[in-house]
């Protein structure tokens, strides 16, 4: 079952964004510390009441295996933009255990039509170059890339 995250799946939540941010800092221990959450309980606590940020679970017999980060921006009267809303997906995670499960897809899915039913024109990520499999994942959900961070490090 996916459902909107509630105060009651903190504990979960924390545990995948530890596990997230694994994955991050094997591929960047230059960046990422490891060993800790993107987000604090308390900032968890108020991204959960923000509507602009919903967090989705994916429940199987009361133990949440993955979840969905996302966050909703739209762009109004910008001089070279044109009018849209956006669906940014901040994370998507899947306990480690479970990973190749279709998990991932359904999460993806249930955001993509939750994405629709807002009239979202696009749904956009970001991907660490390096982690091949989230790339290869986002690229069989149809996603193409749109446009491409750089950096020199000194």
């Amino acid at each position: 079952m996916i459902r909107r995250a509630t105060k009651s799946d903190m504990a979960a939540l924390i545990g995948l964004l530890y596990q997230a941010d694994m994955v991050h800092h094997h591929l960047r221990p230059d960046l990422f510390k490891g060993d800790t959450s993107k987000y604090s309980e308390a900032e968890l606590a108020t991204i959960l009441d923000d509507e602009s940020k919903p967090i989705f679970v994916y429940e199987f017999d009361g133990q949440v295996l993955g979840h969905a980060f996302c966050q909703i921006s739209e762009v109004r009267d910008h001089r070279l933009l044109h009018d849209i809303k956006t669906l940014y997906i901040d994370d998507i995670c899947v306990e480690e255990a479970f990973r190749c499960s279709r998990i991932g897809t359904a999460l993806f899915d249930f955001v993509r039509r939750y994405a629709e039913s807002l009239g979202c024109y696009n749904i956009t990520l970001n991907v660490w170059e390096g982690n091949d499999s989230a790339e290869r994942f986002y690229r069989q959900c149809g996603l193409r890339v749109q446009k491409t961070g750089m950096e020199l490090i000194l």
